[in-house]
C-alpha cells in the first residue's frame, strides 16, 4: 500500500505532443473524436506520444460472496465454480471468444471459489477458501484481509509488466457479486437510495425486492464503520475479495503506469474504490462499456469517467474489456499509421 505514494498525474507535455500530431494528420481537428481522446490519454500514461502496445491480458478474478444465502441471486452458487473451470480448462466462455478475437491473453485466478479443483490454468490465491461472509450480519472481511488484497492486485500490475503486458482488463465471476459491487458504491457515495440497486442476472419483482432490503439494511447495519467514507473499511464491510483485488489492479495500473480497462458494474466499483483512495488512478483507466446496473452509471458520474460503449451488456468477466482492447489499437493505428496534411500541400 505504501506505494501508492509513488502514483503521479499524466504526463502533460507528451499528451501536447500526441494532440499536435493528432491535428498533424489528413483529417480535421477532432474528427476522430474519442479514437484521438485514447491516444492522448495514452500518450499520458506511458510518457510516449506515440505508443504500441506489446501484449494484452485480462485477469479475471473468481470469489464467492456468501450474501448470496440472503436471496439475492437468481443463479445457483455453484455457477462460479464451474464457469470458472469454463474459462481455464473448455475455453469456451464469453471471455474466451472476445479475447481471443482481442488477441488479449486471458489469466483466471481464484481467490476464494468454493470447490474449486486446482488447474495449471488457474492462478490460485485463497485468501478466503470459502469466499467473503454474509455482510448482512457482519463484516465481508477483516481490514487485514482487504489489504492483503489489493497489495496482491498492485503486485499484479507490477509483475505483469515485467511479463511485457501493457494493457490490463478486469473481469470477475462470482453469484450475487452485484451486490457487493452496488453497496460499496451506495456507501462511497454515501448513499441509501435503493433505486440504484440493479437486477443483476434477471431476478424476479420478489427476489429484487429482497436485494434492494438486503443491501440497505447492510449499508444501515455498516454506517457507523465506514462513517469517513475510508475505501479500505467499506471493502472490508461490504465489499468482495474480486472487488478488493480489482481495487489493486487499477492502484498498480497507475503506480506502474500501466493504462487499465473498466468493465462493468463490478469492475466500476473497484476503480471507485481505488480512485477514493487516490483519485489521480482515473487518469490510469480506460471506461469501456455502460453497464444497465444503475449504480454504474452513479460511479462513473462521480468520477466523470464517460464509457464510449453502449452495447445493453450485463454479464461481467471482462467482455467490455476485450471489445474496448481492440478500439484502443485502433486509435494506436491511427496516430502510428496515418499520413500528414503537410502533404497534401
Amino acid at each position: 500500500m505504501k506505494r501508492i505514494s509513488l502514483i503521479t498525474p499524466p504526463d502533460t507535455q507528451a499528451m501536447k505532443k500526441a494532440k499536435e500530431i493528432q491535428d498533424s494528420l489528413v483529417k480535421p481537428s477532432g474528427s476522430l473524436g474519442e479514437l484521438e481522446e485514447i491516444t492522448i490519454k495514452f500518450a499520458g500514461i506511458t510518457g510516449q506520444p506515440r505508443n504500441v502496445i506489446g501484449k494484452k491480458v485480462i485477469c479475471l478474478f473468481g470469489s464467492d460472496h456468501n450474501i448470496y444465502d440472503e436471496g439475492v441471486c437468481s443463479s445457483p452458487q455453484d455457477f462460479t465454480r464451474r464457469l470458472m473451470e469454463v474459462y481455464a480448462v473448455s475455453r469456451n466462455g464469453a471471455i474466451n471468444i472476445l479475447a481471443r478475437q482481442a488477441k488479449a491473453e486471458l489469466k483466471v485466478y481464484n481467490l476464494g471459489v468454493k470447490n474449486l479443483n486446482a488447474h495449471p490454468n488457474i492462478i490460485t490465491r485463497k485468501f478466503l477458501p470459502n469466499g467473503t461472509a454474509d455482510f448482512l450480519h457482519g463484516r465481508a472481511m477483516s481490514i487485514e484481509t482487504v489489504k492483503e488484497v489489493i497489495t496482491f492486485g498492485i503486485d499484479t500490475v507490477r509483475d505483469l509488466k515485467a511479463e511485457g503486458f501493457s494493457l490490463i482488463g478486469t473481469g470477475e465471476v462470482g453469484m450475487a457479486n452485484t451486490s457487493p459491487a452496488c453497496a460499496c458504491i451506495m456507501a462511497a457515495l454515501k448513499s441509501n437510495d435503493d433505486s440504484l440497486v440493479g437486477r443483476g442476472a434477471g431476478l424476479d419483482d420478489e427476489s429484487f425486492s429482497r436485494k434492494k432490503r438486503v443491501i440497505t439494511e447492510a449499508l444501515r447495519f455498516h454506517a457507523e464503520s465506514f462513517s469517513d467514507s475510508d475505501p479500505v473499511k467499506i471493502l472490508s464491510c461490504v465489499g468482495g475479495l474480486d472487488i478488493a483485488a480489482m481495487t489493486g489492479v487499477f492502484l498498480g495500473g497507475a503506480v506502474y503506469h500501466v493504462p487499465v480497462v473498466v468493465d462493468g458494474v463490478i469492475s466500476i466499483a473497484a476503480a471507485l474504490m481505488a480512485y477514493m483512495i487516490e483519485p489521480l488512478t482515473k487518469e490510469y483507466m480506460f471506461a469501456s462499456h455502460e453497464s444497465a446496473e444503475p449504480s454504474y452509471l452513479k460511479a462513473a458520474e462521480y468520477m466523470k469517467l464517460t464509457a464510449p460503449l453502449k452495447l445493453s451488456m450485463r454479464l461481467g468477466e471482462g467482455t467490455g474489456c476485450a471489445i474496448m482492447m481492440q478500439i484502443i489499437d485502433d486509435s494506436l493505428a491511427i496516430i502510428n499509421g496515418m499520413g500528414a496534411i503537410s502533404s497534401l500541400m
